[in-house]
């Protein structure tokens, strides 16, 4: 199944409204009242997870100093994919002195799962974007630990049109043992920042984690021994974007 949704966010007054929304199943979109003048969206799918052959595909348009948050209300679940994959697709143009945080709860992989994601966003001049991606291992109270098939993944920014990230990563079960090569490590992330200077958390054992600069922007990558330690590690870096929400996005959560 196939699920296409578009979002379009404005300044009405002195806070953002979503000025459009469309969803086909199995997509649907949330869109609750919050605090704070910015507008928070949830994306979420019938059956609360991705099967086989599963195609997810979003259109974000942040207009002129609007800000959005577009998050998910649990963990996005794969389930097992024994012909094809489960994908997902983001298009994203955020304009002149608007923010866009895109803040999914992690991904789960169950075993044997297949997953595919990538997004485009476009800022324009004065644009801002907080980009978090959480893989978790899988179901490891099951015994399903880094037991998916494949996950891949890519994500380009353009700021002004001009290419400023070009991230991917593949994780193929078939290249190598993945529980193996993860050692202890049972989550991973990959936070972007543009016009937003991330925070430099404490350092703690759970996690490790490395920065890098980009043009106009940051990168951190992050692998923590569970899923906890890296969504609050991330938590940690984005404090000053959750401020510019008006309201903590994970605060009942982790």
């Amino acid at each position: 199944m196939s699920g296409q949704g578009s979002l379009a966010f404005e300044i009405v007054g002195d806070r953002t409204v979503v000025s459009s929304v469309r969803a086909s199943a199995p997509l649907k979109l949330l869109t609750p009242k919050n605090h704070g003048d910015a507008r928070w969206t949830f994306v979420a799918t019938y059956g609360g997870g991705l099967v086989d052959g599963d195609a997810i595909a979003l259109d974000v348009k942040v207009g002129e100093g609007a800000k959005a948050l577009i998050g998910t209300q649990a963990s996005t679940k794969v389930y097992k994919c024994p012909a094809g994959e489960a994908t997902q697709a983001l298009e994203a143009r955020v304009e002149r002195g608007g923010l866009l945080v895109v803040a999914p709860d992690p991904l789960v992989p169950f075993t044997d799962a297949r997953y595919a994601q990538r997004a485009t966003i476009r800022l324009a001049e004065g644009a801002s974007l907080a980009w978090l991606d959480v893989l978790a291992c899988g179901r490891s109270a099951r015994g399903e630990r880094w037991a998916f098939s494949r996950y891949a993944s890519r994500t380009r920014v353009f700021v002004n049109d001009v290419l400023a990230c070009d991230d991917a990563l593949v994780l193929d079960s078939e290249d190598r043992d993945l529980a193996r090569s993860m050692g202890r490590f049972d989550a991973i992330a990959t936070i972007l920042a543009f016009g937003i200077t991330p925070r430099a958390p404490s350092s703690k054992s759970d996690v490790v984690a490395s920065s890098s600069s980009l043009n106009a922007g940051t990168c951190l990558r992050v692998a923590g021994t569970s899923v906890g330690a890296v969504v609050a590690y991330a938590r940690e870096a984005l404090a000053d974007v959750r401020a510019s929400l008006g309201d903590d996005p994970w605060a009942r959560k982790w």
